[in-house]
């Protein structure tokens, strides 16, 4: 009798440290086969009790029994009447070898797949023929425990839980740990205190990260290290086609219908600006049950939904919305921030669901700006001359909001034309939209949408450039809507404080949306209250403003500040002191080496960054002769003078039109040695502060 409790008892403890896996697969998903296999292993251990002739055979019979149970249980449907066929064992193989990656590689909770979960009770089995006959061999329980704790941690290396979660879970597993322990002869107090101690450092110290974490990110997940490797496929930029689409407006791309009026349809995000081509970024994995809204949607969230058919749309892109919730019908991968989907195989119908905010207008036109919107403030290029003050008479030179991103979509609407006709423009590299901005004055959506990111950023508001469809205004006699070509549509998203990313509509025709419902309609609002430029308020308020909170935000600085309390603890200053340094060594080494015009851009960069350690104002977009002015209230004017000399290489490289040489990326690296001279002539206190703060390594 005390044996058996003593089984149970570990077995129990496999089992709780299986279960803490919920938040990856759902509690339904695991309960079962987790159940099976383990009052199956249960069930074989006493048998081989009552006959010792068996042994030397347990971990064999309780293996295969317990493979019997996850069988039936979850790899059912490859059976033959319940009997394993060559599908079942491949399963299993997969489920060894593959399940634990493809698990990371979803998006949270996974999809109710063997495939996905089998690793699970897999190493809830593998516990309890290791606990069994650590347990029978030694007579140690606190011992057998070993292998259902290493299950537990693994759970929480997936997905540590947070303090509400975990504590249910600690005592579960206390619980199951104390059952066999009361069992033994052995029983002793110091031993239950051995398991607790080792539960509050295993689920306890998840969850202490997942509170504490000093830079304000969740708490470490091997998910992080995984993405989805997404199939090899070569395709245009969606944002190059949009000429050759709107040259045939009349070929359907997809239908679908939907209960509510739908705004418009995303295909693609692209963030990444070099200033020649967007490049979508993030990471893209298998889209699960369903995702939860985003952590930049805090607002009030709506659930809507369509059934979309992409019949003579190419991929790999599917239309999708900004924060997708679930996909049925089709499994596609998906970038989570900034809700792109793209499908496997061929074009699929599918039904769509995802979360639209709800605020009204006038909440919306007073919130401020999201700066930590993932993608908001990508890179830009180089700027050309005379694109920063455009930036700045567009705005009127406000401090970064949404009622400033409107007055800048006012000032496209209003000095801008849309191109129409055969000879519309195509192109959205600076060239192209300097041409536009500056003289032509006339473009597509292409041309709008990336000119107003660009000159967004440029003045400090998060930005990024969609590329979709905008909904037809009325369906088809048979109630269904065909999106066509001439629906092409590229439009700026500005991130919005709790509300997420909100379309703008820079060509002026923003009265469409109006009809449409949901947010795009209280943007419409927005829009019409918007004052006047005259009546906005001035810059040098605003700036002071900013300037106070930035002073308030390093002084207060939760992040830093509370890595100095850390230090101590953690030991990090030793790795701070050496690592940082060589990093930035090793960061400056890698941009000189570039070849042609990259050497010159990363000198840019480097001068960049180390005047932005220096506490030299740099904003996103600045020019290099606006960086050269902001440096002359910080340092001396032999480092204003190299940084002005390296504005002349970066417009050769740029303007010139001629091949970049050595001689010019001399020259630009020359003058990046004059402004670290002139540097290293500041306060020692400057200096170290400088050299030490990781903020640099961003980028």
């Amino acid at each position: 009798m005390k044996s058996s409790v003593e089984t149970a008892g570990v077995l129990l403890a496999g089992a709780v440290a299986g279960l803490l896996f919920t938040p990856v697969f759902g509690l339904v998903t695991l309960l079962v086969p987790i159940l099976v296999l383990t009052l199956l292993a249960f069930g074989v251990a006493e048998l081989v009790a009552r006959k010792p002739s068996l042994v030397p055979w347990r971990p064999l019979l309780v293996t295969l029994a317990g493979l019997l149970g996850l069988v039936e249980a979850a790899l059912f449907p490859t059976t033959a009447a319940g009997l394993p066929t060559g599908e079942t064992f491949g399963a299993l193989s997969a489920g060894l070898t593959e399940s634990w990656r493809l698990a990371l590689q979803s998006t949270w909770p996974a999809r109710p797949d063997a495939q996905l979960f089998l690793f699970v009770p897999l190493a809830v089995l593998a516990a309890a023929v290791l606990g069994i006959e650590l347990l029978h061999r030694t007579r140690k329980p606190l011992l057998a425990l070993l292998p259902s704790l290493a299950v537990l941690c693994l759970s929480q290396f997936y997905s540590a839980m947070p303090g509400t979660s975990a504590v249910p879970g600690a005592l579960g597993y206390a619980a199951a740990a104390a059952i066999a322990l009361a069992a033994s002869a052995r029983w002793s107090k110091a031993a239950v205190a051995a398991v607790v101690a080792l539960v509050v450092v295993a689920v306890g110290g998840a969850t202490a990260a997942a509170l504490f974490d000093p830079v304000g990110k969740p708490a470490y997940s091997l998910k992080q290290d995984e993405s989805a490797p997404i199939p090899p496929a070569r395709v245009a930029s969606p944002l190059a086609e949009i000429g050759a689409r709107l040259g045939e407006p009349e070929v359907p791309l997809f239908r679908y219908t939907a209960p509510a009026p739908v705004d418009r349809w995303s295909l693609v995000v692209l963030d990444s600006f070099d200033g020649v081509n967007w490049k979508p970024d993030g990471e893209f994995r298998r889209l699960g049950v369903e995702i939860p809204p985003g952590p930049g949607l805090t607002a009030p969230v709506t659930r809507r939904e369509a059934a979309v058919n992409t019949n003579g749309l190419d991929g790999p892109w599917l239309p999708s919305q900004a924060w997708p919730a679930s996909v049925t019908g089709a499994e596609p991968f998906v970038e989570e921030g900034r809700g792109t989907l793209l499908g496997q195989g061929t074009p699929v119908g599918y039904q769509l669901s995802w979360w639209e905010p709800q605020v009204d207008a006038k909440l919306l036109e007073a919130a401020p700006v999201d700066a930590d919107a993932p993608g908001g403030f990508g890179e830009v290029g180089i700027i050309p001359p005379g694109i920063g003050e455009l930036a700045d008479q567009a705005t009127g030179g406000q401090r970064p909001s949404f009622q400033t991103a409107m007055q800048l979509e006012r000032f496209f609407s209003q000095n801008y034309r849309e191109a129409r006709g055969p000879d519309r423009p195509t192109g959205h590299g600076w060239p192209q939209l300097r041409h536009f901005l500056l003289e032509s004055k006339q473009g597509t959506s292409e041309q709008f949408a990336a000119a107003y990111v660009a000159l967004a950023r440029i003045e400090g508001i998060p930005a990024r450039l969609v590329v979709g469809f905008q909904a037809p205004p009325l369906p088809g006699p048979d109630g269904v809507f065909q999106v066509r070509n001439a629906d092409v549509l590229a439009w700026p998203e500005v991130a919005v404080e709790g509300v997420g990313w909100v379309a703008l509509d820079p060509t002026g025709n923003a009265a469409k949306s109006r009809a449409a419902g949901g947010l795009g309609e209280v943007t419409a609002q927005a829009r019409d209250r918007l004052p006047p430029p005259e009546a906005l308020e001035g810059r040098g308020s605003d700036d002071e403003e900013a300037a106070a909170g930035e002073e308030a935000a390093e002084a207060g600085g939760g992040a830093p500040s509370f890595v100095l309390l850390l230090v101590p603890v953690l030991l990090v200053p030793l790795v701070w002191l050496a690592g940082v340094p060589l990093l930035k060594r090793l960061r400056r080494r890698r941009r000189r080496r570039a070849p042609g015009t990259g050497a010159v851009a990363g000198a840019w960069a480097e001068v960049r960054d180390r005047l932005r350690a220096h506490r030299v104002p740099v904003r996103p977009g600045m020019t290099v002769r606006e960086l050269a002015d902001a440096t002359a209230g910080v340092a001396d004017q032999s480092t204003v003078d190299g940084v002005r000399a390296l504005a002349g290489a970066v417009d050769t490289a740029l303007w010139s039109g001629s091949r970049t040489g050595p001689d010019l990326a001399e020259w630009a690296w020359k003058a990046e040695e004059s402004v670290r001279k002139g540097l290293s002539r500041r306060p020692l206190r400057a200096r170290l502060r400088a050299a030490l703060d990781p903020r640099g390594l961003r980028s």
